[in-house]
């Protein structure tokens, strides 16, 4: 028998729980974890279990790289998106397949030529991996990642959509609402949630398309509200990224859509405190000279908030993570609405956020369905192309749990609503 070896790359927050998941569920013989965070060595020697091996690395060290994944049946990345392409690059060199929780494509980059040069690499892995029969998994976490494998369930609910809005957000559960000046505590990387905040989005309105700037997602007029009983009151919801994709990722709506939109969500008066925030420079990556010496703002507001308790969880406090796909169009002929939710918070008996736990487990479960053969397409592959069956049942296996409304659409296409 062929003795299975899996590689993690990363140990951060979302890579202890991962590795815990894989130790609980996933069959294999080597688990090598790798990281380059002092300290980490020490971590992962308190590990009991003689098949997990850490090895200290460089990403950017492409033969090390390339040594240490070589021969493994999976590769499971939980890097910093500037590194993920040199990683899918590197994993179909090796003949590795491959599970990330990120894009492919670093979004950061917003220079034509830059994008260009990274959708041609992208097309290259995709050519490759095909050739060698491999599989990598991309946006396979909670947003990107959840969001996509519930909305692809969704709409083959319906007959017609005309109307597809994803949510995918993790926040403070209410009554840490107001716990601090901002109502938000971070459970990610800090930097990286505030250059989010530098994207520009889109969404299509009735056939037509409305661009987000940069700047403007906290705009009034450019997010809405949306009011779930569950939630303990109204969150803000901001355009996320490019709504005009679902078409491209969901080509069975592609010609019958007419209205998409992909949001993340927070609680009341964020918008007003990021919009002065943003406009005002505060995550920009251009560094500026602070007496001779270059700080790059959004570094600098990321190490700000990083260094005060009031925005990170204390042990006894909890994140909620939402993922919500709202589908209206026609059933058996019959104007209709579907909304499909999942809804988690931190476990506290574990400490594991609900962040944690919604992109940790998608991940280990997607590695394990490569390997035992439930997830058999080769090339890239998009979350809404895993078998969703099994999947969903792996995921309510480990406490995450779907919901699903069915109503009598109204014909409103208006985002919100409960």
């Amino acid at each position: 028998m062929t003795s299975k070896k899996i590689v993690q790359l990363g140990y951060g927050k979302m890579g202890k729980t991962l590795l815990d998941d894989l130790l609980k569920t996933a069959q294999f013989d080597e688990l090598v974890v790798a990281d380059a965070r002092p300290g980490f060595l020490s971590e992962i020697a308190e590990i009991e279990d003689p098949r997990v091996k850490p090895v200290s690395l460089d990403v950017d060290d492409r033969r090390a790289l390339l040594a240490l994944i070589e021969g493994a049946d999976v590769v499971i990345e939980l890097l910093p998106v500037r590194y993920t392409m040199q990683v899918a690059q590197a994993a179909v060199e090796a003949g590795t397949h491959m599970v990330s929780s990120v894009f492919i494509i670093d979004w950061s980059i917003q220079d034509p030529e830059g994008a260009k040069r990274q959708q041609e690499q992208m097309a290259q892995v995709d050519q490759k991996a095909k050739e060698k029969g491999l599989t990598i998994l991309k946006e396979f976490g909670m947003d990107p990642g959840l969001d996509l494998i519930v909305a692809g369930e969704t709409v083959r609910q319906l007959d017609k959509v005309k109307v597809l809005y994803t949510y995918g957000a993790g926040f403070p559960e209410h009554r840490l609402s107001q716990a601090n000046p901002i109502g938000y505590k971070f459970t990610w990387s800090i930097i990286d949630t505030i250059c989010s905040y530098r994207i520009p989005g889109r969404i299509i309105k009735n056939g037509k398309i409305q661009e987000i700037p940069a700047d403007g997602m906290f705009v009034p007029g450019n997010y809405h509200l949306l009011d779930l009983k569950e939630m303990g009151g109204p969150l803000e919801c901001f355009v996320n990224g490019d709504g005009e994709s679902l078409a491209r990722l969901f080509p069975a709506i592609a010609k019958s859509a007419t209205t998409l939109g992909r949001f993340i969500c927070r609680w009341p008066g964020h918008a007003a405190f990021w919009d002065k925030m943003v406009k005002s420079g505060f995550n920009r990556i251009e560094p500026v000279k602070v007496n001779g010496v270059d700080v790059i703002p959004a570094a600098f507001c990321a190490a700000l908030l990083g260094s005060q308790q009031q925005f990170h969880y204390g042990v006894d406090e909890r994140d909620v993570a939402l993922i919500r796909v709202d589908a209206r169009g026609t059933k058996n002929g019959k104007p209709t609405r579907i909304v499909s939710q999942i809804i988690d918070y931190r476990d506290l008996k574990t400490g594991y956020t609900a962040m944690q736990r919604t992109v940790a487990y998608p991940m280990s479960i997607g590695a394990q369905m490569i390997m035992d053969g439930r997830l058999s397409k080769r090339g890239i592959v998009e979350p809404s192309e895993v078998p969703f069956k099994p999947f969903i049942a792996e995921l309510c296996q480990r406490g995450l749990d779907i919901t699903r409304k069915v109503e009598h659409w109204d014909g409103s296409i208006e985002p919100g609503g409960e």
